[in-house]
């Protein structure tokens, strides 16, 4: 899309919504078969780049395809004219493609690369509107938190592929007992919490969802009605057959999505703004999938499937109206807005539709999936009125919440500014009513739906449902939602939206987690600056004293720390006077440059210690180490003279504190190393990795020389990266020689 550039926003601007449309086509064409495919990757590592398509991908899959094109065709109307419209559908594409490869991985190695890649398209896409730094500063806000989730997932899955000796999750499903069985098996279930809570916004990391309406509308319906946020529910079900039955699994599902929904449901009636209405709203659907995971029955199991599509369709129009109302009106204040459908009555049809859906009122597809999680609740067992109290007070929250946007600004009277307003264009307004249609058309005729339930549960292990219904007679399910929607509608007359009650709850903003982890991060950054300014103070020597100290402490407590020692100094005896010589030049020679006042005399002498180096590798057979240290010394030594030529001739006399530190240091850190050396040389020679390259250098590498060959092929990555460095460094230093400064910024 952003190659094709300006032909996109003109002549092909239908091009971007073909490629979602034939995706779904695709995908639906498959049926209900199971589907694999899968080629090595990274063979050496056991990563196999493997696709799986079964009932629990299938779904999403096709929600992210078809939901996809409709959100495409939306923004070609309601970015129309934008300046990096182009740029906005490449996003979009790359973060469709990331989902699409997510639901469908088979391996962990790969379905981490396709999360963190939706983390990373998510950045760019909430924070498209980057000349407003409240955007910027929501983008940076979900991008660490799902970072965050994304290592926790990265260290999941090398766990459990460490645990079940394998990548491939359908084998860990064939491994699910000894997992569980496992020690680590606590720890590999705290990570996947850790990726999902954070990817699908549960309570306490839930705040960056509401932060992230900041971006475009159809950002905003395709990442957190059926896309994005579900990712970590997707996750979740992904690994209810490789993790589910424990107590740990169920019980902290039980309570992380309670107290999401009934947290965020709360907050959504006290919201005036569309957008944050539909996002509390959303974090509390996403708490009821987590919840209904947290059963763990079949019955549970069936109604989250059911419910994942229930919520894509009446919160995918609710958000595409609310783009409408806030392009055509420049408002989203339901305090402000009212009797639209007189000006926008298509778009009062799809509210109206989502809305009812959304409350669960018959015969909308809402009221067969809310049926489903009142009967996996009564059948629960242990404490069932209490969860199924809990669904039944979210849904009365929920209803209310989606009244304020799905009604609520297309009834009463018409504002005398709002007279002037005409009907968007097509492309803008069929979206959200054919979602809208779909909403009621599934329930109307649920056979249609049930395929997709009816291999939902197969791909979990489970046995497949009975078939979806409208209708099961009077019993107490009906009475339940009936009971439901006669509180939410009674709530509806009886709490009038206003600022008041969201300016009380503002009060208790300092207890929000969003608060809280602010105060840890704005405290993190406080100690950062400290740390920083006492270590990183510029001063060269301080630096390198640090790193010496280090060492020889780490050293130190290895020599002398249950050790025994056994090393003989009688080879030290056996010296010719030859080395004898040259140990002497060494010393003397490291006393001038150490006691000399001239910093170019240091040099000189540093100079000769290398030489004399150089002449030890002569008599121990090493040329060409020997030739290495002279042309490295040489070279050290020339630019060292080149960039001290200009300094004053003698240096500063440091105080002698100053210099019997320096000097306690280094003798004590030479010292070290010394003992180092001696234990070394007594430890048993092996010649293992020498002999291979020595009977290998020629027959694999066609070489003779057992060195070049070891830096050239065997160790050919890392002296690449040591020649990039090197380039990068110079190229570094070119820049810096070709620099030309005004005369203000040399000053500055």
């Amino acid at each position: 899309m952003v190659l094709l550039g300006k032909w996109v926003k003109t002549v092909l601007w239908w091009l971007p919504m073909v490629l979602p449309a034939g995706l779904f086509v695709y995908f639906l064409s498959l049926g209900t078969a199971t589907q694999s495919l899968s080629y090595d990757w990274l063979p050496q590592l056991g990563v196999r780049l493997s696709l799986h398509l079964d009932g629990l991908s299938r779904l999403f899959v096709l929600l992210i395809t078809g939901i996809g094109a409709l959100v495409f065709a939306y923004t070609s109307s309601y970015l129309k004219g934008h300046a990096y419209l182009d740029r906005f559908y490449g996003y979009l594409s790359l973060f469709m493609g990331a989902m699409i490869g997510l639901v469908l991985s088979e391996n962990l190695i790969s379905l981490f690369v396709f999360w963190e890649l939706t983390s990373i398209s998510s950045f760019f896409l909430i924070g498209f509107n980057n000349d407003q730094s409240a955007s910027r500063k929501s983008a940076l806000t979900a991008l660490i938190i799902t970072g965050m989730g994304g290592l926790s997932l990265l260290a999941a899955g090398i766990l459990l592929g460490y645990v079940g000796d394998t990548y491939s999750i359908i084998e860990l499903t064939q491994s699910a007992d000894y997992l569980r069985a496992h020690p680590q098996y606590s720890l590999a279930v705290l990570l996947i919490f850790g990726a999902a809570f954070t990817k699908s916004a549960q309570f306490p990391f839930h705040f960056w969802l509401p932060g992230a309406m900041k971006a475009p509308t159809p950002v905003s319906t395709y990442l957190h009605s059926a896309t994005m946020v579900k990712a970590g529910v997707y996750l979740l079900l992904r690994f209810t057959p490789v993790l589910g039955g424990t107590e740990l699994w169920q019980s902290s599902l039980l309570w992380v999505g309670g107290i999401t929904m009934l947290y965020a449901a709360f907050h959504s009636i006290f919201r005036t703004d569309m957008k944050a209405i539909l996002a509390y709203s959303t974090i509390a659907a996403l708490g009821v999938l987590v919840f209904l995971i947290g059963m763990g029955s079949n019955s549970a199991l069936q109604a989250a499937g059911v419910f994942i599509l229930v919520h894509a369709l009446y919160k995918a129009t609710l958000f595409l109206i609310t783009g409408i109302v806030d392009h055509e009106t420049h408002s989203r204040n339901v305090l402000q807005l009212a009797g639209l459908r007189k000006v926008l009555l298509p778009v009062a049809i799809a509210g109206l539709l989502a809305a009812v859906s959304n409350a669960g009122i018959p015969p909308s597809f809402g009221f067969i999936g809310k049926d489903l999680m009142y009967e996996a609740a009564l059948h629960h067992g242990a404490g069932a009125w209490v969860l199924l109290g809990a669904l039944i007070l979210t849904n009365v929250l929920l209803l209310y919440a989606g009244f304020l946007v799905g009604i609520k600004p297309f009834i009463g009277p018409l504002p005398e500014k709002h007279a002037h307003l005409h009907w968007p264009s097509a492309w803008m307004w069929v979206p959200p009513v054919l979602l809208g249609v779909l909403s009621l058309g599934f329930g109307l005729w649920p056979v249609a739906a049930s395929r997709l339930s009816e291999v939902f549960l197969p791909a979990l292990g489970l046995q497949p449902p009975p078939a979806l219904k409208l209708w099961h007679g009077f019993n107490l399910i009906l009475g339940l939602s009936a009971a439901t929607i006669g509180s939410g509608l009674l709530l509806w007359f009886l709490l009038k939206p206003g600022e008041k009650g969201l300016a009380r709850l503002q009060k208790l903003a300092w207890l929000s987690p969003e608060r809280l982890l602010g105060g840890f991060a704005r405290g993190v950054g406080m100690f950062s600056v400290v740390w920083t300014n006492l270590f990183q103070h510029g001063y060269l020597r301080y630096y390198v004293m640090t790193i010496v100290l280090v060492l020889s402490a780490g050293m130190g407590y290895r020599m002398f720390n249950n050790y025994t020692w056994q090393t003989s100094f009688t080879p030290l005896l056996n010296l010719t006077v030859y080395e004898v010589s040259i140990v002497a030049i060494m010393l003397i020679s490291i006393g001038f440059a150490v006691f000399s006042k001239s910093r170019l005399a240091a040099v000189a002498g540093l100079g000769v210690v290398g030489y004399a180096i150089c002449l030890l590798f002569v008599f121990y057979s090493a040329p060409d180490l020997a030739m290495t240290q002279f042309t490295v010394d040489t070279l050290t030594v020339i630019l060292f003279v080149l960039v001290l030529y200009r300094l004053p001739k003698y240096m500063q006399i440091s105080n002698k504190l100053t210099i019997a530190r320096d000097g306690l240091v280094a003798l004590t850190f030479g010292g070290l190393v010394t003992l180092l050396a001696l234990l070394v040389l007594e430890q048993p020679v092996q010649r293992d990795v020498a002999d291979f390259y020595a009977a290998n250098a020629y027959l694999l590498a066609k070489g003779k020389n057992v060195v070049n060959v070891i830096l050239v092929d065997f160790r050919g990555l890392d002296t690449l990266v040591e020649i990039t460095v090197l380039s990068i460094a110079a190229l570094g230093v070119f820049g810096l020689l070709k620099l030309r400064l005004k005369t203000t910024e040399r000053r500055g």
